[in-house]
Parts: structure tokens; sequence; C-alpha cells
């Protein structure tokens, strides 16, 4: 295949877990396309303990930019600081762990398919559905996917499949596309939906590739600390982004039964990874502020449970 070049920025945005960085950034630094920019948005100096241009190519440029705590009120202090001139913009998750395909995956598959603002990779394996993976694991199995994979034009156009949203541990946009968009800091800490929410206010085609994939493993530390708060997030983001439009009362209403449901099925029997039952108090405190008329996603801000 003709070699590719084109400018491509890497946004991750962390906080409390400088140990899980450290082991993503090389995979960054052997792709076979290596990024122009690596942005690290982070809330405090602790996040980020450690040089970051020492464990950087010498040839990606780098950059630490501080915001508040939040991946909506992070990743838009990153955006901010991006050049003028790049041409796609990839959103990893700081336990996400790239194929060295990744980033010149992406690139053919926009280039191949120019009607498409925005893509999101078919995953190796996702530990945020389990206990997690380590990185030893996932390095295992991105050695075993690199050593089989063969980027070719044929597997640039078989893979390329239209979805709604994006998956955001590992998503990509046109940087001309995303230009004044943002990521709505009214969906405070976890987001929940934002990169839905962000993906459906693209003009052109979001697809799912294979070429652009890696694996997440899913890190509990520095997660998922008062289940009440994600699970209002469950039930009241999902209705606020009905509302304002970037959401069908259908899938809106999808997210909310699905994950209503899971948290009283597995609540008498919950993993040891998830606060079931504060998820169960958090979604029956979303519903009564909706039939109250009083809900927002920032209430969790104000919130008792946030303080202890």
């Amino acid at each position: 295949m003709p070699a590719v070049s084109a400018r491509v920025a890497v946004i991750v945005v962390s906080k409390g877990r400088p140990e899980i960085i450290r082991e993503m950034i090389p995979h960054l630094n052997v792709q076979t396309l290596l990024p122009t920019t690596f942005i690290l948005s982070v809330t405090e100096r602790a996040d980020a303990d450690f040089d970051l241009e020492d464990e950087l190519d010498p040839r990606i440029d780098s950059q630490v930019v501080h915001a508040p705590p939040g991946i909506c009120s992070q990743r838009n202090a990153a955006i901010d600081r991006l050049p003028p001139d790049i041409d796609y913009v990839v959103f990893y998750d700081d336990d996400f762990f790239p194929s060295r395909f990744a980033l010149e995956g992406l690139v053919r598959s926009f280039e191949r398919h120019p009607d498409v603002d925005g893509i999101t990779g078919r995953l190796i394996a996702d530990g945020i559905v389990g206990p997690g993976l380590t990185p030893e694991q996932a390095r295992h199995m991105l050695s075993a996917w690199d050593a089989d994979f063969a980027l070719t034009d044929e597997m640039v156009d078989r893979t390329c499949r239209n979805t709604f949203g994006l998956y955001g541990c590992n998503m990509a946009y046109r940087a001309e596309a995303m230009r004044g968009l943002r990521f709505d800091e009214a969906l405070p800490v976890y987001g929940w939906q934002e990169d839905v929410d962000f993906a459906a206010q693209l003009a052109g085609r979001r697809v799912e590739v294979e070429t652009f994939t890696g694996v997440h493993l899913g890190t509990k530390s520095g997660r998922e600390t008062k289940g009440s708060l994600l699970g209002y997030s469950q039930v009241v983001n999902p209705y606020y982004l009905w509302r304002k439009g970037t959401l069908s009362a259908g899938f809106a209403s999808q997210l909310v039964v699905r994950n209503v449901v899971a948290n009283h099925l597995k609540a008498l029997r919950p993993e040891p990874w998830v606060d079931r039952r504060g998820r169960l108090k958090g979604n029956w405190a979303g519903i009564r502020d909706i039939l109250a008329g009083r809900a927002d996603p920032r209430r969790i801000l104000s919130s008792p449970d946030r303080a202890r």
C-alpha cells in the first residue's frame, strides 16, 4: 500500500492514574504512523507525575494541560490546545492500548471514505465488562493481533459499518468536521453518553472499523467510587440528551431501561468491582427527579454522596 501522511493528534484525559498512562504511552511510540502531537489533559500535577517528553518518542510533540475534573471539561481543555493544521483527532482513554497499526488504519479509513466524519474501532477486547485486564494481558493480545494483521484496501472497505454513536475509549474525528463542537459540560464527572452526544452533532457518517483497534483494559482504579452518582447519570443523562435533541426517545429509553434492569438483577449478587446497590439508589433518585420535573445531570455535583 502507498505510504500515508497525515497530521494526527491524540488526546488522553486522566485523573489519579499516572501509572497506567506510562503503560499506555509506549503503544503510541511504536505506531506505524506516529501521531504529530499528544495532549494529556489532567486535573493536577499528581495525575502525571513524570516527564512526558522522556516517555514519548521525540518526534511526537507533547503538551500537558490542566482542567477541572470531568471527562467533558478535560477534553474541551485539550481541544482548545489543538494545533490548527491537524487533520484528524483521536480520543483514547488512559487505559486503552492501541494496535501498532491503529493510527495508520484510521487515516486510511478516513481517506477511503470521504463522507465519514467520525470513526470508532471494534475492540480486540474490552475489560470494562468484567474485572478488567492487566497491562500484561493487553500486551499479549496486541502482540498476537498485530502479528496476524494485514492492513489492506480490502480490509479498510470490508470492515466499515455505520453506527449511531462512537465509543469514547477509542474514537476519532475529521478535524474540520469537529471545529466549533464542544463536549457538553452539563454532563459532569463520568460524562455518561458524552461520546454519543458529541458524535451526534457531526454532519457526516459515523462508522465502526476494525483497522482502528486495540484493547480497553477497563482499569477499575480511579473509576467508580460512588455508584449512586453513576446510577443517577445512567437515568438523567439520556433524558437530558433526549430533551437536548441528540438522542432519540427510543435510544434514550433503551439506555435507561437496560441499565436499571441490569442493576436490579445484579444487586443481590453484585460483582466486586461494581457498586450495584449504589447505582440502584442513583437510578431511583434520577427517576424521582424526572417525575418531579427537576432532573439535571449536574445535580450529582451537589449530592451528599459525592463528598463522602
